[in-house]
């Protein structure tokens, strides 16, 4: 009877492996891509830089001996030395070499934060004003940064212009992609200074910290029950709940947790993916394998008193 155990045994999945779900509304708001960013504020700045950032005045157009002025001529004239990029204007240039020397000559004065250009310095400052001036006509959800909205108007157009080259999985935002991409090159550049662990997302490792604190931050109303994860409290509650989400289809059994559905569909497809490295012999849990494996190593864990 080896489902008996098929409420509990798998309540562990997320607690050991913590997945990192895509979740735009939530990251929309606190940061857009920083290279986007970085973009949009220097394109805005070069369109505006008169008005933002110089005191040069502005050069003034020869005329013609008929009084007319002269049409500028078409083309670039001002070329960055270090990556040889053009501007029709010095003081396109002279705010783009920021990029280069590091320059943040916009500091915020209530928390001391430094930017290179004006409209990222103006943005930031929404964030201490509680201004949000970007405002989503469908759901009313505001934001602090044009290029916020953008993003999370993907969420209603379903738009998910950025896809892995491996797989062809999509995703609305570049981060989301980037933290895919660990998948494939098995990165993991966040370790466990306590155990050696590595994790290849920074929710993960974190999650894992709390095993070594003690911190439990997510506690049952009903039971008082705390958890590390915030995906295993919620498991936790569809007991209280009655909820039952995943149905098989097959005979119309319920279960509250994915992994209990998962295994729980090897009894219909004849799957045993967890196989003994001593004798061959498979079992369709891990937890019955485990049960197996005492056999060879002859250990003994209940004890007569």
């Amino acid at each position: 009877m080896a489902f008996i155990k098929e409420e509990s045994e798998d309540l562990k999945i997320e607690e050991t492996f913590p997945v990192k779900q895509e979740d735009p509304q939530e990251q929309t708001d606190l940061v857009v891509l920083k290279e986007e960013t970085d973009q949009m504020e220097e394109k805005q700045q070069l369109e505006k830089p008169q008005e933002l950032m110089t005191n040069e005045k502005p050069t003034l157009t020869k005329k013609t001996s008929r009084g007319r002025p002269r049409k500028p001529k078409t083309g670039c004239h001002f070329s960055c030395k270090q990556c040889g990029k053009s501007f029709s204007q010095k003081s396109n240039l002279d705010v783009h070499m920021r990029v280069h020397t590091g320059e943040k000559p916009y500091t915020c004065e209530h928390c001391g934060k430094s930017f290179g250009y004006i409209q990222g310095f103006r943005t930031h400052m929404r964030v201490h004003t509680g201004e949000r001036p970007y405002t989503c006509q469908q759901c009313g959800k505001s934001f602090f940064h044009a290029g916020s909205l953008v993003v999370h108007m993907r969420i209603h157009t379903g738009e998910k212009p950025f896809s892995c080259k491996q797989c062809r999985k999509s995703f609305s935002q570049k981060q989301n992609l980037d933290v895919h991409m660990k998948v494939h090159t098995m990165e993991k550049p966040f370790t466990c200074e306590h155990c050696g662990k590595s994790f290849g997302y920074i929710q993960g490792f974190k999650t894992h910290m709390r095993i070594h604190t003690g911190e439990r931050p997510y506690t049952c109303q009903h039971c008082e029950q705390t958890f590390y994860h915030a995906g295993n409290f919620a498991v936790h509650r569809r007991i209280h709940t009655g909820e039952r989400p995943y149905t098989c289809q097959q005979c119309g059994q319920t279960f509250y947790h994915a992994g209990n559905f998962a295994a729980h569909m090897r009894i219909h497809t004849g799957e045993k993916p967890y196989s003994c490295p001593q004798c061959g012999k498979s079992f369709k849990r891990n937890g019955t394998l485990e049960v197996h494996m005492r056999t060879h190593t002859e250990e003994r864990i209940f004890t007569c008193t």
